[in-house]
């Protein structure tokens, strides 16, 4: 998405091997999440909603300048599944970026976790920061209500990320878009189902917010990733126009 800065005395290979796209998907989802949880762990009190809305979109501009250019700067199941229904991602690469974002996702709610250990007793829990519907919706939105906006959202941003991304586009501004056009979704999202549109973040959060977060991260894995379906399957069809 980006154009790296090169040493003109080192020659780089153009064409990075899958280890060094899942390395670069696992340290930006791990940024992604240590940046986003971190924040609505223990610093929300102080930034609100706008912080951590803001946190979520600062940590994918800055990894998406960082890497992107390496494994394309998912940094999201739902994005990768996307990208793949869309033709712009090979089905065969899927699992390998899904573990890694998963293992990055994981790793930083993990070190989050001793942090927040050696902290103070009033700050934020895990069980706070996961998504939920129900009784464990900021809101007290339904099932149904978080599905649909869950669902809708992650379309979205799945358009948006295809769109910047389009060959058409300008260059050089996409993680600029993506960044900003995720800080607006978490803006609408957070007060619905602390803002999932990402399966790597949910299960991240999940496995340390006990069993009610657990009991619900299912909602949080299938909504996303119907939202980005449809938006992957639907770009090309709506937006491209083919030559006979």
């Amino acid at each position: 998405m980006t154009t790296p800065v090169v040493n003109a005395d080192v020659e780089l290979d153009e064409t990075p091997g899958l280890h060094h796209r899942i390395a670069a998907e696992a340290f930006g989802t791990f940024v992604l999440v240590f940046g986003v949880i971190g924040t609505a762990l223990f610093a929300s009190g102080n930034t609100g909603l706008l912080g951590v809305a803001l946190a979520v979109g600062l940590t994918v501009i800055g990894a998406a300048y960082a890497v992107g250019h390496i494994s394309g700067g998912h940094f999201n199941p739902a994005v990768t599944l996307g990208a793949a229904a869309a033709g712009r991602f090979a089905w065969k690469d899927v699992v390998p970026y899904i573990l890694a974002q998963v293992l990055g996702g994981i790793l930083a709610t993990t070190l989050l976790s001793v942090v927040r250990s050696n902290g103070p007793a009033n700050l934020g829990t895990f069980g706070d920061v996961s998504n939920g519907f129900g009784l464990h919706s900021p809101g007290n939105f339904t099932l149904v209500g978080v599905i649909v906006a869950e669902v809708i959202l992650t379309a979205i941003f799945l358009f948006v990320i295809l769109g910047v991304t389009d060959r058409r586009a300008p260059s050089g501004f996409a993680p600029l878009a993506i960044g900003l056009t995720l800080t607006l979704i978490h803006l609408v999202a957070i007060p619905i189902s602390n803002a999932s549109i990402n399966p790597a973040r949910s299960i991240a959060t999940a496995i340390y917010g006990g069993g009610d977060a657990m009991g619900q991260l299912w909602v949080f894995l299938v909504a996303p990733v119907v939202g980005a379906l449809i938006a992957g399957f639907s770009y090309s069809p709506l937006f491209e126009s083919r030559k006979a």
